[in-house]
């Protein structure tokens, strides 16, 4: 018990920071987003946002609305992931069936949550609206389900176990994922180092790949740029929990590169 407290610690917030690693998903649910008519927002705000906790990112799931093809992604994805998150999917038509798919997903039952249809009919009551059918599909949620809230439009989402159910619409699912945070357990966060060479990836290529043989526990990546007058040159991107470690995997291939005689550019820097 000693052990497991060591390990964890809890935030004002009430999310807790662990010194395991924290892993994630996002599937992405709409006939919309693979058609090209509508383009995705919320993945590169939920990847920041999840970087700053320390949890890693690890997949990304388009999917239709089809009922089958959800299931078959969060159940995929639950059991490999510390948390899944959903974005789409929750609204008040017909083709918005993620809820249920989730429902389905854990074999449980879902119906009118009491404590949504409050929220909701608040909502409707102060804009001298009336909560429809329509709208009281929103208020579905799995039995066993904890809720996200929603301050812009009260409809909330939802969290099951470890997948998390937010709306698609982006300024919805930016409070959603404020709300979730409480929630969430924080890993270490990774730290970054940036190494600018002034020459085309082609030519550090095999420098790269052997350092990057040799620290294997460093993920490193290399991503080409283009100068004002059209040369290429390439950011080498360095990334580890461990900052100690980091630095000294950065320095020593700063060190490789100097002596190989390649130039570079900006100094080392994080990121």
């Amino acid at each position: 018990m000693d052990e497991q407290r060591s390990s964890v610690a809890l935030h004002a917030d009430g999310s807790s920071h662990s010194r395991e690693r924290v892993s994630a998903a996002i599937v992405v649910i709409g006939d919309e987003i693979l058609s090209g008519r509508t383009k995705d927002q919320n993945i590169g705000v939920i990847a920041d946002h999840l970087t700053e906790l320390g949890i890693d990112l690890r997949e990304v799931r388009i999917v239709p609305d089809v009922e089958s093809a959800i299931v078959s992604a969060i159940n995929a994805l639950r059991a490999q992931a510390t948390y899944v998150f959903t974005t789409g999917g929750i609204g008040p038509t017909h083709d918005d069936i993620t809820a249920d798919a989730v429902a389905k997903a854990f074999g449980v039952d879902i119906g009118v949550n009491e404590q949504a249809r409050a929220l909701m009919k608040a909502y409707y009551d102060d804009r001298k609206l009336v909560l429809t059918e329509a709208r009281l599909r929103m208020a579905r949620i799995p039995v066993g389900a904890k809720l996200i809230l929603n301050e812009v439009s009260a409809a909330p989402g939802f969290m099951m176990d470890n997948v998390i159910v937010m709306a698609g619409v982006p300024s919805i699912m930016r409070v959603m994922l404020r709300d979730v945070t409480r929630h969430l357990k924080r890993g270490a966060r990774t730290q970054s180092r940036v190494i600018e060479v002034l020459h085309p990836e082609s030519e550090i290529a095999e420098l790269l790949r052997r350092h990057a043989g040799e620290h294997p526990d460093v993920s490193m990546g290399s991503y080409p740029k283009t100068t004002a007058d059209g040369r290429w040159t390439a950011e080498l991107v360095l990334r580890s929990p461990d900052e100690v470690r980091l630095a000294e995997v950065a320095d020593a291939l700063n060190a490789k590169l100097t002596k190989g005689g390649f130039s570079i550019g900006r100094p080392l820097k994080e990121r």
